[in-house]
């Protein structure tokens, strides 16, 4: 898949706001300061699309982008992150938690997951609620050019090997950098292929 165009459209806090289109929708989420703005600005080739921030955890609307006139790249609030109050962490969820479950555009789910850290327990109970409620996914590995190849495939390895003990199937995934664009034309063609069976109705 080609980005011929990429611009965004709205954010907003209630699912029910959301556009009013058939097009289908993939929306990214992930633990604060995993990497979130950087990918999306990497796979569209937009440097400035998603607003990186020095603060993590600072997105806290669901915001949508309108690729190629065809379908929606959406930014999730990211979570887990530990200095934000109860009031805002319960009302974060409630906003996610509807998004992914009540959004019947909403294609695919990518969950952001940084290979440099072992697996945590907030991101594989995200999983198995996912799992659970039946939404479908894929991983993508965030900051791989922050490793070396061996430590790399070391510690996807070891991230593939966690999730066989909660899953007969895992999740279809990715390894990616903003950095040196690793991963971005996977991901594209991967969305470009689910477009096309939406389309044909497979």
């Amino acid at each position: 898949m080609e980005i011929k165009s990429a611009e965004f459209i709205i954010s907003n806090a209630v699912v029910s706001k959301c556009p009013n289109t058939n097009n289908p929708e993939y929306a990214f989420i992930g633990r604060s300061n995993v990497g979130k703005s950087s990918l999306i600005n990497m796979l569209t080739g937009r440097s400035k699309l998603a607003k990186t921030s020095a603060t993590p955890g600072k997105t806290m609307l669901i915001n949508h982008f309108l690729i190629n006139n065809e379908w929606y790249l959406v930014d999730l609030p990211g979570y887990g992150y530990a200095k934000r109050s109860k009031k805002d962490k319960d009302k974060l969820e409630v906003m996610i938690s509807s998004y992914i479950l009540k959004r019947e555009q909403m294609i695919n789910l990518f969950l952001l997951i940084d290979c440099r850290h072992e697996p945590q327990k907030i991101d594989l109970e995200f999983m198995e609620w996912l799992g659970e409620n039946g939404v479908p996914f894929s991983i993508v590995f965030t900051k791989a050019d922050k490793l070396g190849g061996g430590k790399l495939k070391q510690n996807i390895s070891f991230y593939l090997k966690e999730l066989k003990k909660q899953w007969e199937e895992l999740p279809p995934y990715f390894i990616t950098s903003s950095e040196n664009k690793t991963g971005r034309q996977e991901i594209l063609d991967y969305i470009e292929q689910i477009n096309k069976e939406v389309m044909t109705g497979a």
